[in-house]
């Protein structure tokens, strides 16, 4: 497997996070959906996984398949490792 630059796990653990706190603020959300703060929240760090993740996309190849991911004119899925190889 070709080494990968520490960029690569920086920019992942980053995006890790702010999902994480997506799935808690939906979970929160559930069971509080007239919290008009954490609803702004969630949109905030929805805008930011958006970004982050087009970020490492463009530099490192696709993330998600199914047409979640844009994919170059050399179709570069599958050319970066699977999750359980990092």
């Amino acid at each position: 497997m070709k080494q990968l630059p520490d960029e690569y796990y920086q920019r992942l653990e980053e995006i890790q996070a702010v999902d994480f706190v997506l799935v808690e603020l939906t979970l929160y959300l559930d069971t509080h959906p007239d919290d008009y703060q954490a609803l702004q929240q969630f949109n905030e760090f929805a805008q930011q996984s958006m970004q982050l993740k087009r970020d490492f996309e463009s530099k490192f190849g696709p993330l998600q398949q199914y047409g979640n991911s844009y994919t170059d004119a050399n179709w570069s899925w599958g050319t970066s490792p699977w999750p359980w190889q990092i």
